[in-house]
């Protein structure tokens, strides 16, 4: 399946996959989302997804994007105590 979202920077893309699998506690980027929605309920599986309603996608996405960003500003918010 190909990626339809943009990083703005190419080389964090190996930094963000590693952060969704420490957010979801998962030993590789590939099988995160796969747990994230094992959570959730989602009965998502390799391959074609189309029976998935939106409500259960964005359950998935949801809980990795907002876990990453959540994760994120945690992070910002050490480097800037760190500094001072």
């Amino acid at each position: 399946m190909a990626r339809r979202n943009k990083i703005l920077v190419p080389e964090a893309r190996q930094g963000l996959d590693q952060l969704k699998a420490k957010v979801v506690q998962s030993q590789s980027p590939e099988d995160a989302k796969f747990e994230a929605a094992e959570e959730v309920g989602v009965p998502l599986k390799k391959g074609y997804n189309g029976q998935l309603t939106s409500e259960q996608a964005g359950k998935v996405g949801g809980r990795l994007g907002g876990s990453m960003v959540r994760e994120l500003v945690k992070m910002a918010q050490e480097n800037l105590r760190n500094k001072r």
